[in-house]
């Protein structure tokens, strides 16, 4: 796990939710029996869906009737502490969760009663389980990694996505579960309640900030929130409890949004967006549902901030700034993100929502593994998601004050982002200072992003992992240095310029490097021209002239090294990005990533197994000070 919590300067008291925390009573919140967010008969599905979405739930739900519900054995768990294997074990508890998911809602729509024997060994399976969480995660219970102690649940990312499933279960077809039998829906909620609720009363957990309000916390926190108020709204049927856990949702959301900055900005990147401002719009969305639209705080400028981010980070297609353990490509949840550009007057989200729908659309009843709850708002939206006839057009410049991001485009299809902030983000590459470029919205030079996750990711090994080192971003490594992790290695004296032909990012990344590196400053300038050109200026002094000085650029173009001063990046479309370099002050080279270890796999995935290349400028001159330049132009 890494939380990367940190305390103080970043937290702003904004506590949007508090005025909304409901007394013992149950104030504004709707009594779980008269709370009704979907249609629970098939005849209201029929009337609410049009025929072929119905078809395809019930498509999906016959196919899960063709498979068994996979007992998870005790290797599986112990596969993480001997291999760093954690792919097995989340591949036969995700398929579990998808197989009920698909046969309650199958169930749902249809309405005939021959999916419910199969949910009930769905539900069976699931509760049987010693751990709802994956065992990468078991480092919350006392007892440590390895097995699970099942005398202690704790509460992670994918016990609270199942409590959620459970208590959806429960809503849509508890009914006939209980003329099944009547112990189904009290074991439903005999287990959430000791594996959710009962931690959760007196939960100091690392990932809501343990005892420390001024924590600021990452998206673990409103992703869970979420599943855990959805479960407390659904199953909870003692008021004072229920009202309990629903502001103890509000308190863990207020702290959230509080850590954010001034710009609303994600620090863990766009894919990480999706669980954690978007988490955030579906706590909204279910507290505004669940007090018939009493608890509402849409209208504050603040929350239409946290929703913009998603669409200011897009660089075209499928592809975003991906900054961290971001992938460069994401599927774009257009339907949500419309919803939640409709609740905060957003009419650029909203055209980003539309555009996404129909441009690069998710199946429309496709089962996420996570978040179910935000899947169904979208199935039942009150109203479709509006085509508009004319063109979504993505942000000509962004600059996010807070995370320390730009972006910026040329009149002829360049496109520039770069960044300063620190080496302790969440999910955090040692990457201050880096920058990406794509041409025609396709990728030139790159962050190479997170490949797949293993015991190494989020552990003391984490940067061992190549793709996690400055050597491996677009910066410099001076004197045999890399960047160091951690909150004090950032970025200083940042400063973001903007007008009509020229946009540039300035700062010193001299902090993001050991004390002893001997490094006086090192100024790096991105600027975009808008006529056509990237400008990337680095500005130097060193404490004694220099041991070695090299340059990467990181690529999945096939490129051209073989004219001096020049590398060509060749484009799918047959052009040719060029970046200019002084050759009488470099030599270069360049080399094929190997992909060869297990985290390297999910890179293949991210990049559409194109090769990864990693060019090294080599600088020929010791020098204390200096300025180095490099063009990028098509």
């Amino acid at each position: 796990m890494l939380f990367a919590l940190t305390a103080g300067a970043q937290i702003t008291h904004r506590d949007l939710l508090e005025k909304y925390l409901i007394p013992t009573t149950g104030g504004n919140l709707l009594a779980q029996k008269d709370w009704k967010p979907f249609p629970k008969s098939a005849e209201e599905w029929r009337k609410r869906l049009p025929d072929s979405t119905l078809k395809t739930i019930i498509k999906n739900g016959e196919a899960a009737l063709k498979k068994d519900f996979q007992p998870i054995p005790a290797t599986a768990m112990l596969a993480f502490v001997r291999t760093g294997n954690r792919v097995d074990y989340e591949r036969l508890s995700f398929l579990k969760r998808n197989m009920l998911w698909d046969l309650v809602l199958a169930e749902a729509a249809e309405g005939k009663g021959r999916f419910t024997d199969h949910i009930v060994d769905g539900i069976w399976s699931t509760c049987e389980e010693t751990y709802w969480g994956l065992p990468v995660h078991l480092t919350m219970q006392k007892a440590g990694t390895g097995l699970a102690d099942v005398q202690e649940p704790t509460v992670d990312l994918f016990s609270a996505e199942t409590a959620a499933i459970l208590a959806w279960t429960d809503y849509f077809v508890g009914d006939k579960l209980q003329k099944i039998s009547p112990l189904l829906r009290p074991r439903i909620y005999y287990e959430v309640n000791r594996r959710i609720f009962i931690p959760m009363e007196t939960a100091k957990y690392a990932w809501m900030g343990g005892d420390n309000p001024n924590a600021k916390l990452n998206n673990w926190a409103p992703w869970i929130a979420s599943n855990y108020l959805t479960a407390a709204l659904l199953l909870e049927k003692n008021t004072t409890k229920r009202v309990n856990e629903v502001n103890q949702c509000i308190k863990i959301t207020d702290q959230y949004i509080n850590g954010l900055g001034t710009d609303g900005g994600c620090d863990e990147g766009p894919i990480y967006w999706f669980a954690a401002g978007a988490s955030v719009f579906d706590i909204l969305n279910l507290l505004d549902d669940a007090s018939a639209g009493k608890i509402n705080i849409y209208a504050d400028p603040f929350v239409k901030k946290i929703g913009a981010y998603i669409y200011k980070t897009h660089i075209g297609g499928s592809y975003f700034i991906n900054v961290a353990d971001a992938h460069p490509k994401i599927e774009v949840d257009g339907p949500m993100i419309y919803r939640f550009g409709k609740l905060v007057n957003d009419d650029q989200m909203m055209r980003f929502g539309s555009w996404a729908t129909y441009h690069t659309p998710l199946k429309e009843t496709e089962v996420e593994t996570f978040r179910r709850t935000r899947r169904l708002y979208n199935l039942f939206a009150p109203e479709p998601v509006k085509k508009y006839t004319e063109p979504y057009h993505d942000q000509t410049d962004v600059w996010f004050d807070d995370v320390q991001l730009m972006s910026s485009r040329s009149v002829n299809g360049l496109f520039v982002a770069a960044h300063g902030g620190n080496n302790g983000e969440s999910h955090n590459h040692n990457d201050v200072g880096d920058f990406i470029v794509y041409a025609d919205n396709y990728p030139v030079i790159i962050d190479v992003g997170t490949g797949t996750y293993t015991a190494r990711t989020f552990g003391k090994d984490r940067y061992t992992l190549w793709f996690n080192t400055s050597a491996y971003h677009n910066l410099p490594v001076i004197n045999g240095d890399e960047q160091k992790d951690g909150t004090v290695y950032a970025a200083s004296d940042v400063k973001y310029q903007t007008d009509n032909n020229h946009s540039s990012l300035t700062m010193n990344i001299k902090n993001a490097y050991p004390a002893n590196s001997g490094i006086t400053y090192w100024n790096r300038n991105v600027e975009m021209i808008k006529s056509g050109k990237i400008k990337v200026t680095d500005s130097y002094q060193l404490t004694a002239p220099s041991k070695s000085i090299t340059q990467t650029f990181m690529t999945v173009c096939p490129a051209d090294i073989s004219h001096a001063g020049k590398i060509l990046f060749n484009l799918p479309n047959q052009k040719i990005v060029t970046l200019d370099y002084d050759a009488a002050t470099w030599t270069i080279k360049k080399e094929k990533m190997s992909l060869d270890s297990p985290e390297d796999q999910g890179l293949k995935t991210s990049w559409d197994h194109q090769d990864i290349y990693r060019i090294l400028l080599i600088n020929k001159i010791s020098a204390n000070k200096g300025t180095i330049n490099y063009t990028i132009y098509k």
